[in-house]
């Protein structure tokens, strides 16, 4: 099923040195443009992390420290991709809780300014999980009756996904094919941050989601306790989660003015 489209979207995923989203990067990186009248564009690239690949993860993907040294950094290609995912929709299969985090945190690393956070997200596999509780794998068996090849490499990965999409639309006719309901459809949470630490409560008001002021407004957390904000800048949690506490932040300065 074609999607119905107002802005182009862009299937992507992406292979990491580990699963910090904080403090790991991304060593491959695919995506896969659909425009509004069809047409596709793709690229797989592949990048040097500055940093060692995690055992663990060149279990998962196959990709090692000498499969990336003589790669560009993801510095050297952020403004070229900015402008490529510039006015985009997004969609991948877990991304909302680890793609889109984690690619936040690099284009905050490289210096380049575009806020992901004013455009449109879809998981597949909160879609999936509703639906189905199941892995990608067998989503793309379940829904497109294909065995999934090179599972793990971010090319498959992205297409595969994208395939799932498709598919789900056809299969759910309580599903409906717009990119804001399916956005809506498939996020857990209304989340400020990418990482959910941070999250708007039913009054639309910012609050902690983990921790010991949970459920907490932020403004309220930072004038009873102002250590806190201290705590966390100074710890590892993502840049763009410290980047939203300084917001909120200088906002109540603002206030108190």
């Amino acid at each position: 099923m074609k999607l119905n489209l107002k802005n182009p979207i862009i299937f992507f995923d992406l292979e990491t040195t580990g699963i910090n989203i904080a403090s790991d990067r991304i060593i491959e990186m695919a995506y896969l443009k659909i425009l509004p009248d069809g047409r596709e564009e793709s690229k797989c690239i592949r990048l040097n992390p500055e940093k060692p690949i995690s055992p663990e993860a060149q279990a998962v993907h196959g990709i090692s420290d000498e499969d990336v040294k003589d790669c560009p950094t993801f510095k050297d290609v952020a403004q070229n991709l900015a402008k490529i995912f510039e006015g985009c929709d997004y969609a991948g299969y877990n991304s909302n809780k680890f793609d889109l985090p984690l690619l936040a945190e690099e284009f905050l690393r490289a210096e380049v300014d575009i806020d992901l956070k004013k455009r449109k997200f879809i998981d597949v596999q909160v879609i999936f999980h509703k639906m189905e509780q199941r892995t990608l794998g067998a989503a793309y068996k379940f829904y497109c009756n294909k065995d999934l090849e090179n599972a793990h490499s971010a090319e498959a990965d992205t297409y595969a996904t994208y395939e799932v999409l498709q598919s789900q639309l056809e299969k759910y006719t309580n599903l409906e094919n717009d990119i804001d309901k399916l956005s809506e459809f498939s996020t857990q949470n209304k989340t400020v941050d990418f990482a959910g630490r941070i999250v708007y409560n039913d009054k639309n008001i910012e609050v902690f989601n983990f921790g010991k002021y949970k459920g907490i407004p932020v403004e309220e957390v930072f004038e009873k306790d102002p250590a806190y904000y201290g705590w966390m800048i100074n710890n590892d949690f993502p840049l763009y989660t410290k980047k939203i506490l300084t917001a909120i932040k200088l906002r109540g300065f603002s206030k108190k003015k």
